[in-house]
């Protein structure tokens, strides 16, 4: 691979990520909260909203570890497709999870003393 093959393969995921988050994302928000579906889930399970992210995130991981496993174990490649698919769903979950850990922070610093 070319370092300019290389360059085009960041650039191309750099802008799609930023189209799940900004784009498509919209779908998944209500009341403009980019955070909905994670503090829903933690209203209905009493875990922190971090938590239920890492949730959703681990069906990523478990797919992209079976890919790895798929390759070590039977010479099995992903398509280009699915390669994708798979780590753009795993960059966006972390970027909305690094958004969501600084506003949690945000939240519990402004906490007084004796609350924490």
């Amino acid at each position: 691979m070319s370092e300019q093959e290389f360059e085009e393969i960041v650039d191309n995921r750099l802008k799609q990520v930023k189209e799940l988050l900004l784009v498509k994302g919209k779908e998944y928000r209500r009341n403009g909260n980019p955070f909905h579906n994670f503090e829903r889930g933690s209203e209905i399970t009493g875990e922190p909203s971090y938590k239920i992210l890492d949730g959703f995130l681990l069906k990523h991981l478990i797919s992209y570890r079976d890919i790895l496993n798929d390759m070590q174990m039977y010479a099995k490649t992903p398509s280009k497709e699915l390669i994708s698919e798979k780590w753009g769903d795993i960059i966006t979950y972390f970027c909305i999870q690094e958004a969501l850990i600084i506003k949690n922070k945000e939240e519990y610093d402004k906490l007084p003393i004796d609350k924490i």
